[in-house]
């Protein structure tokens, strides 16, 4: 490093601070010495910074690596803006024409340049990599550099490919820059990036700023997530989805809300992509609904919350998405939505990948079910799982902390742990051993004689939950670890060792059990959801005078979530009763006449002045998809036809069916009924549906039996329900 730099002054001219941020100053160092470097740093902790003030220092251009055309684009103008010339910054990928590329090398072989972003793809090119050849490169950073590992959470095959591109180039020191990165993936990085002399630095994970929630998810998530962004009106927020699907239909309903929102994903055209990301870093729109195509360096400081609507698929993702929140270190809240079926539905979409990439998938599954079933604080959670301890008791800025569980001995359990992962040789993963414990008698446990151990079945009685709880937390506590390297088996630690010898109190909170929060959720049965639960139980009583003058089921005319809506939104009249989920135009024609009546006369009684602002309203379900559905199933297209056309499974167009039907419009599926079904077994869950008073699934699959597929219950109640109720 030539002396006469004084860093401070470089900072203060080319970006205006006053001082460096943690380890900011010392990774410019180490990178002017010439050294390798490694840069863990949470998002909003000023990552940039390290590699672009030393690429204006040095002498010839950095050759910057980075995932997303948007990410440079947004980099490359904000560098721009700090310098007198527009050519001290460029970026190369798909989206230049060829005068675009050649003004670009020009500027560079002029001296010009000094930073050159470039994605993965473009850096393999031919021509790029001869032109590179013949310039000075003064180091090569590699942003986002998780997107290198396959135990990372955005792993991009692309970047196994920069080193051996880099060697073919010409050598220059490296930096690699990542905000998520547990120590299987450092290691990775390190070793595939030929940087395993780097020099490390490791700034604290911890946001204090951010609040952590894990909520149930029930059928009235939406409802949940509208009363919440109301309830921050006017503030940025950013909305997180699985599939391209779901974050259209979202965005949508929130539309339909009157919250300014828009769709991104990565199945838009990047013009419309542009848009959306420009409208909302300019506050012409507060909430994005996105797959996690969108964030990944977007630098907008004033997101005030983060939803997760679908758990992510690893905790590495999860923080990095969290870590969009609060970056000016103002307020951050993270709510994510939980449900059991939908961890079962992401190990579903791993099948058919490579085993050992399916074994990697469910082990960061199975972290993220952990974070979100655990009733320890989040925070310390996921500072563990990122190789950090969080020493206090109580964050206070979760909820786990702001409503704590009461904890309970479990100092013989953790000694029975111990014990059987000793006994095993310290060669299983957790489920084993809990499956050791519990006396199941799998062929795998059978295989290695382990039903002859001591502990074998000494733990049978026990609720599997309080199993999970004592290993997690033991981690925590340090007595246990997990060897990442050798497919995450437990080991006894030194302090785990001298627990079994001298065992001392250990205390732990049980972990909740999200199926049976699932039934006191929010909106589901009961009135205990309804702002107003003298009216539900008119409403309930109405609907039961009405079900016994035309002899069907209550569920039939309005399901209870649809009544529970009613009474805490008080629609009075046809057109507002549309409004209410589950309830479209044609049952409400039908059935609502009596309702709305009622409603009526109990807000006059009262003096109830309604709730304009929870009116939540339902996307119109005369969509493009919904309208198709019904004139293919009107031309008598076989339903799996249907799902194909549409390139949706037939499960999904299940759904979709099902919501026609239940929101009032009749449709006939009799001609598909006939060619896959037996007529005797139409006709006994026919007969089921019609003498039971739920229409609920799993009541239908329990007391129907094996003999029926869920299938072919789930197309039976949608005849009964369109011939019935419509």
């Amino acid at each position: 490093m030539k002396e006469e730099y004084n860093l401070r002054e470089e900072l203060k001219r080319y970006f205006g601070f006053d001082k460096f941020k943690i380890n900011q100053e010392a990774i410019v160092k180490t990178l002017l010495e010439g050294k390798n470097v490694f840069v863990l740093m949470p998002t909003g902790g000023g990552k940039s910074l390290c590699y672009q003030l030393p690429s204006l220092l040095m002498e010839g251009t950095a050759i910057v690596i980075s995932p997303l055309i948007a990410l440079m684009k947004n980099q490359v103008d904000a560098i721009r803006h700090m310098g007198e010339e527009d050519g001290v910054a460029h970026f190369i990928n798909s989206s230049l024409n060829k005068a675009a590329i050649d003004k670009v090398k020009s500027d560079i072989l002029s001296g010009k340049t000094k930073l050159l972003y470039v994605a993965p793809e473009s850096l393999t090119k031919e021509e790029n990599v001869d032109f590179l050849r013949s310039i000075k490169i003064s180091f090569y950073a590699i942003d986002e550099a998780h997107c290198i590992s396959e135990w990372g959470h955005d792993f991009r095959p692309e970047y196994r490919k920069i080193r051996p591109i880099i060697n073919e180039i010409g050598n220059a020191p490296v930096i690699a820059l990542t905000a998520t990165a547990t120590e299987k993936v450092r290691t990775d990085i390190k070793k595939n990036l030929g940087i395993v002399d780097a020099i490390e630095y490791k700034s604290s994970f911890n946001r204090p700023n951010l609040y952590y929630e894990v909520r149930p998810k029930t059928k009235n998530v939406d409802k949940d997530i509208i009363k919440f962004i109301k309830q921050h009106s006017g503030r940025s927020g950013i909305i997180y989805c699985l599939s391209r699907k779901k974050v259209e239909e979202l965005a949508e309903v929130l539309k339909t809300n009157e919250i300014t929102a828009d769709a991104y994903h990565a199945g838009m055209d990047s013009a419309t992509r542009s848009k959306v990301q420009d409208d909302f870093l300019m506050e012409k729109i507060d909430v994005i609904v996105a797959t996690i195509a969108f964030g990944m360096g977007i630098d907008k400081p004033d997101v005030r919350f983060v939803i997760h609507y679908d758990i992510p698929k690893s905790l590495e993702g999860y923080y990095q998405e969290t870590g969009r929140a609060g970056r000016d270190g103002g307020e951050g809240l993270c709510v994510a939505f939980y449900s059991y079926k939908d961890l079962q539905k992401l190990e579903k979409f791993m099948e058919g990948k490579p085993v050992a990439e399916q074994d990697i998938g469910r082990q960061l599954l199975k972290e993220t079910a952990a974070y979100a079933e655990s009733s320890v604080c989040r925070r310390k959670l996921l500072l563990h799982y990122f190789g950090e301890s969080y020493a206090e008791d109580n964050c206070g800025s979760c909820d786990n902390c702001l409503n704590p569980k009461n904890q309970v001995e479990a100092k013989s359990h953790l000694c029975k742990v111990i014990k059987t992962i000793l006994a095993t040789k310290e060669n299983f993963r957790d489920e084993y051993i809990k499956d050791v414990l519990m006396g199941k008698e799998s062929e795998e446990i059978l295989a290695h004689k382990h039903d002859d151990l001591d502990t074998f079945g000494c733990a049978e009685d026990d609720n599997d939950k309080i199993w999970n709880a004592v290993i997690r937390q033991a981690l925590i506590a340090g007595y246990l670890e997990k060897d990442v390297d050798n497919y995450g088996v437990l080991k006894v630690t030194k302090d785990g060792h001298q627990f079994l010898k001298n065992p001392v109190p250990f205390k732990i909170v049980e972990d909740k059990d999200f199926d049976e929060e699932d039934m006191i959720a929010p909106m589901q049965s009961g009135a205990s959801c309804a702002v107003d639960p003298a009216l539900y139980q008119m409403l309930k009583d109405l609907r039961k005078r009405m079900s016994k003058e035309l002899d069907v089921p209550p569920y039939v005319i309005f399901q209870d979530g649809s009544l529970e809506a009613m009474a805490t939104i008080y629609p009075q009249t046809i057109d507002e009763l549309q409004n209410i989920p589950g309830v479209g135009a044609g049952k409400a024609k039908r059935y609502g006449e009596n309702f709305c009546e009622l409603i009526k006369r109990h807000c006059e009684e009262n003096d109830i002045e309604r709730p304009e602002d929870l009116r939540i309203r339902t996307v119109a379900n005369k969509s493009k998809i919904k309208v198709s559905i019904i004139h293919s199933i009107d031309r008598k297209v076989a339903l799996d036809d249907i799902a194909v056309s549409k390139g949706i499974e037939f499960e999904e167009l299940l759904d979709e069916i099902e919501t026609i039907v239940y929101s009032g419009t009749k449709i006939n599926i009799d001609y598909f009924l006939e060619e896959v079904m037996d007529e005797d077994h139409i006709f006994d869950i026919y007969q089921y549906f019609k003498e039971s008073d739920t229409d609920d699934l799993e009541e239908a699959i329990d007391e129907l039996g094996n003999e029926y597929s869920e299938e072919e219950i789930r197309l039976v109640r949608i005849k009964f329900i369109s011939e019935l109720a419509n």
